[in-house]
């Protein structure tokens, strides 16, 4: 952490912390761990399909549309069908790798948010009016109402995050895990509903039909609890960054050894050009508000609706881009950073320099990710976890806590909340009902589970990401310095979080309009 080092505490919590690190740092690098993966998968999925290694339950059979007892087996690698399969799907395993499309396009706006001065303008002026003990709790607030845009959270504000606490002269790699755990640690609460709600609300229906066809979860069945957690998250997030992860990581000085945000007036230039760019981001964002609210918006989805599955939230990341691109063209401009379409262009091309590292891990984790799912070894895993805790026969409480901390468990070996819970969800929603448990109940569980392991996990798709953008301020940044600094979080929010969902059935409260926890 080179000069942080010297700032840290040396309490016990802290020396196992950096214990963590100091392991995790030794590892090799994040491209070569990933490849080491690569070749585990390949030699595991043998072994494993040569022992017969398989897993029997309830799955969605895709081709067929329904649900049905299904055995799955482990498929191998090391023959020549898995051959073909990794030399034919090498390139659609990368260009298919969904972070990475979206990551790229949303850099030309963020990058010369950063690349004209914009950010840095704004972030000086903020700082005049914006009380310090306040940026904490603001930042992971921000990061869980994110979340009604899916990755926008990840790819705007953590960077922006960063320079927001490198502005107040604090550490930005501790701005960044404040907001890291917002997004991600808090991926499942939000005050609005928003596009999790009716993709796993879908899932949950479809495994409700094999036990009551007549009973219909809505989008808005874990409304409340999703609220309350809104601010839990929060407050959580706020205690660990300024109790736990801002010690460690001391004051921030950049490669000149100076304090480089010491300065803050804002030149008059500036100040016109935050103003013009202010203006110019007004606009836009009043333009799109005023072509999607209209009810027969094209930005609508079928059923009418600005959220879920719509062409507005489909089409968010150009839309964020075009947002932060033209306003800070507009900046570039007045403050003398671009003269022409040149240095626009330039600026765009140093944006994209900035994310080869991020390319090229890419390529080796999508490779991973996508054996790890041919393999099928991610479903016996899980599968084998569900027959276990299916049999349990406990009570109400001490079943829950155990589901929350199997998906818990599950989400470290597969980072799709959707995917897991297509998987998961034709077991533990039958037997929850069966156990006189409604639907929204499980789902619940497994939202509180699938989001406070992310933070930890590789499997995480943005996880490579954040590491990138890590070693941006701290060169010696890598997979340990991230999993020691989000392990607090993750087990913080775990164990709030499960205090929640006791204190929710000692009480009996709904979990959303209407909705309840007990048939």
């Amino acid at each position: 952490m080179g000069k942080a080092n010297e700032n840290r505490k040396t309490s016990y919590l802290n020396r196992w912390l950096n214990g963590i690190e100091r392991v995790g740092n030794r590892l090799p690098h994040p491209i070569s761990i990933f490849a080491i993966l690569v070749l585990g998968v390949i030699l595991v999925s043998a072994v494993c399909e040569m022992a017969g290694v398989s897993a029997t339950g309830e799955l969605v059979n895709r081709s067929k549309g329904i649900v049905e007892l299904q055995t799955v087996n482990a498929v191998s690698l090391l023959n020549g069908e898995g051959f073909v399969y990794m030399i034919t799907h090498a390139i659609s395993n990368f260009t298919g790798f969904a972070p990475l499309g979206v990551v790229l396009v949303a850099m030309f706006g963020i990058g010369l948010l950063e690349d004209s001065g914009l950010i840095g303008g704004a972030l000086k002026g903020a700082v005049a009016v914006t009380p310090a003990r306040l940026i904490t709790p603001m930042v992971v607030f921000l990061g869980v109402m994110s979340n009604l845009a899916d990755a926008v959270g990840y790819i705007v504000l953590i960077p922006i995050a960063a320079l927001m606490f490198m502005a107040y002269g604090r550490h930005p790699v501790v701005g960044m895990a404040a907001a890291f755990a917002g997004v991600s640690g808090g991926f499942s609460a939000n005050l609005l509903i928003g596009t999790l709600d009716p993709l796993l609300c879908g899932i949950t229906n479809e495994a409700v039909k094999m036990v009551d066809p007549s009973y219909t979860v809505e989008p808005t069945g874990n409304w409340y609890f999703m609220i309350v957690s809104t601010f839990l998250i929060t407050a959580l997030g706020t205690v660990i960054t300024e109790k736990v992860v801002a010690p460690r990581f001391g004051e921030y000085r950049g490669e000149s050894g100076g304090d480089e945000m010491a300065e803050y007036r804002v030149t008059a230039e500036e100040k016109k050009a935050l103003k013009a760019a202010g203006l110019t981001m007004l606009l836009l964002v009043a333009a799109i508000a005023a072509f999607s609210l209209p009810a027969n918006s094209v930005m609508r989805a079928e059923d009418g609706t600005l959220l879920g599955n719509s062409p507005l939230m489909d089409g968010i990341i150009p839309i964020i881009t075009a947002v932060f691109f033209i306003p800070s063209v507009v900046y570039g401009k007045l403050t003398g950073k671009y003269h022409g379409e040149k240095d626009v262009c330039a600026a765009m091309g140093r944006a994209m320099a900035s994310m080869s590292s991020y390319i090229a891990l890419t390529f080796v984790a999508a490779q991973f990710i996508n054996y790890f799912g041919y393999t099928k070894l991610g479903t016996i895993i899980a599968l084998k976890g569900a027959d276990f805790f299916q049999n349990s026969g406990i009570g109400t409480i001490p079943t829950m806590i155990l589901f929350v901390l199997f998906a818990a468990f599950i989400n470290l070996f597969m980072g799709s909340a959707s995917a897991k819970w297509a998987l998961i969800a034709p077991v533990f929603v039958p037997m929850f009902m069966l156990l006189g448990y409604t639907p929204e109940f499980a789902q619940v569980a497994y939202r509180i589970g699938d989001s406070c392991t992310n933070v930890i996990t590789p499997m995480m798709s943005y996880f490579a990401m954040i590491i990138v953008f890590m070693k941006k301020y701290d060169k010696e940044a890598g997979i340990g310095t991230l999993v020691s600094t989000m392990l607090p979080y993750s087990v913080c929010f775990l164990i709030g979080w499960s205090i929640l969902l006791i204190l929710w059935i000692v009480c009996k409260l709904p979990l959303g309009p209407g909705v309840g926890m007990f048939l």
